[in-house]
């Protein structure tokens, strides 16, 4: 596929930037794109001219505010290509299924499908929580370079008895997590809820995180692993669906 060098050059600065944890340096934006200085100054006049790109006063740059618009409407069109993917997770599981992304420094629920059954558990879209005491933000923290810097910037305030509030213990958590290729949380966002969530990937980096909640007990009584690699396969082929062609 052809495609236009200056638009390719801009999304690898906006990229960078969102790989910087969405701010940086010249010098960190040139390392990471290998761009010449030159060039990366061209690009960020236009992109600081429309919005997309802001200057601190320290003179490192951030992800600007016209992204949130674009940002908004990709979420909505992520949650509906999701919808199937999501319904096959509760076909797999019998419980909720939902879509989930990190922005900024809190989980935001993007997508959801419900389970047939009577008691069934709801995370509201829309809904905004901190990464540390749910199943799909332990997943979306695991791979991240910044996890630490993340958690000391949010805290780890305890939503339940069994929520884990020591960093330390976190970044134990975190090394399971990407040992094992899946998250849980029992109980540790609200008593009596239990999740299992999966990576979504874009090649190799973590883009979302989908997952099943329902009552404890009948999480419990899941074959955890196989359910994990059954919702890993689902998740998977989301993936190649939104990632994009190079």
């Amino acid at each position: 596929m052809s495609t236009v060098q200056s638009v390719d050059r801009a999304l690898d600065v906006l990229e960078a930037l969102a790989d910087q944890g969405g701010e940086a340096g010249l010098s960190e934006i040139a390392a990471r794109t290998g761009l010449p200085y030159g060039t990366i100054h061209r690009l960020l006049r236009s992109l600081l001219a429309r919005g997309y790109v802001r200057q601190e006063s320290d003179r490192r740059y951030a992800l600007g505010s016209a992204l949130v618009r674009l940002g908004g409407a990709a979420e909505r069109m992520v949650g509906v290509w999701a919808q199937p993917y999501l319904e096959k997770m509760v076909a797999l599981s019998g419980e909720t299924a939902n879509l989930a992304v990190l922005e900024g420094d809190f989980v935001v629920y993007v997508a959801q499908a419900a389970s047939p059954r009577r008691l069934r558990m709801f995370a509201e879209v829309g809904r905004r929580v901190l990464p540390h005491s749910t199943a799909v933000g332990k997943v979306l923290l695991a791979e991240r370079a910044d996890a630490a810097a993340i958690l000391a910037r949010t805290g780890l305030p305890r939503r339940s008895e069994r929520t884990i509030t020591s960093a330390e213990a976190m970044l134990a958590e975190l090394e399971r997590v990407r040992a094992q290729g899946y998250a849980m949380d029992f109980g540790e966002e609200e008593a009596g809820v239990s999740c299992l969530a999966v990576p979504v990937r874009d090649g190799g980096r973590v883009i979302a995180s989908m997952s099943i909640s329902g009552p404890e007990d009948r999480i419990e009584a899941l074959d955890r692993d196989a359910l994990a690699a059954g919702m890993r396969e689902i998740a998977g082929h989301f993936g190649a669906e939104v990632r994009p062609s190079r």
